[in-house]
């Protein structure tokens, strides 16, 4: 898939992103189960009676610093279980930012509940921010936003190119179906100097390997792929099959210097990139994270 025309998105000097959230669950297998028993995974999200105590949420600051040396902060989607949300927010000082502004939009990967529904504790804090979605979202989910008391401007972006938020940060809309009945993802890439592009993701349901091949040919320069961080979608419930190897080794053929996957990775896909080779950055386990072999809950990445 590629832009009509690469686009000049500029350049930053680096970016930081704190994991507020990436365990959206914690238990798999109530997960799935709640899921199977609504009918499977084209249900409805909205109408599956799910198992609260089991929700948590994915949620990341991103921080980026100019050329200048200026910074400018945003935060990757809104979590799920508002309680879980609230807990992490406080305990990340992200309540804080919201409320003295110096966050300055809120961009939401895509419409699944645990990216999207822990957006009243978001807007609780800064309910005129600005939010930037990609162009799909049913009619549950707009309901969604503006009953959480949203006071501020909501931006949609269309599939097939890509979009220049600020100097060296850019989204790109993907117009694909995912299960739950949900209609699309965007993404994120960053043009860092003298090192590459750095790309960030929610799920990465339009494939990681896909994904960093687009950010190499629609962004002006062709710049390397450098840094990767988020939830990846190879093993979300560790089972590992010989059809994702190739996955792995796309991976690896694209050089990155560092990799900070998470959420709906998989542990077990963690270990098979460790094994191959591609710079895993650790974290430290804390706050309900499962494992130090990955960027857990309180942990940052520095590209």
């Amino acid at each position: 898939m590629c832009a009509a025309e690469p686009a000049d998105i500029g350049l930053c000097k680096s970016v930081t992103v704190r994991c507020i959230s990436e365990t959206s669950w914690f238990d798999g297998a109530q997960l799935t189960a709640d899921i199977k028993s609504a009918g499977g995974s084209s249900a409805n999200q909205y109408i599956i009676p799910w198992n609260h105590k089991n929700s948590g949420g994915y949620s990341a600051l991103v921080e980026v610093e100019a050329l200048n040396g200026t910074t400018r902060r945003f935060l990757l989607d809104t979590g799920w279980n508002p309680a879980w949300m609230e807990y992490c927010f406080q305990r990340e000082g992200i309540d804080d930012l919201l409320r003295k502004k110096e966050i300055e939009f809120l961009f939401i990967s895509h419409e699944h509940m645990d990216h999207f529904w822990g957006l009243p504790v978001v807007l609780k804090y800064r309910p005129d921010i600005q939010i930037l979605i990609s162009r799909g979202y049913y009619p549950e989910g707009k309901e969604l936003i503006k009953k959480s008391g949203h006071q501020g401007q909501l931006v949609e972006f269309p599939a097939g190119g890509i979009h220049t938020l600020f100097p060296g940060v850019a989204a790109a809309t993907f117009d694909i179906p995912i299960f739950l009945r949900v209609q699309g993802e965007h993404a994120l890439f960053f043009n860092v100097k003298d090192k590459g592009l750095v790309t960030v993701t929610g799920c990465c349901h339009m494939g990681v390997v896909n994904l960093l091949k687009f950010g190499q040919e629609n962004v002006l320069g062709s710049p390397k792929p450098y840094g990767l961080y988020g939830g990846l979608h190879i093993a979300p419930f560790e089972q590992w099959e010989d059809k994702l190897d190739p996955v792995i080794d796309g991976l690896a053929a694209m050089n990155l210097q560092k990799v900070a996957a998470n959420h709906c990775t998989g542990i077990v896909a963690i270990e098979k990139m460790i094994a191959a080779d591609i710079p895993v950055v650790r974290g430290t386990a804390k706050y309900g994270s499962r494992s130090s072999l990955y960027v857990g809950n309180g942990d940052e990445a520095v590209f």
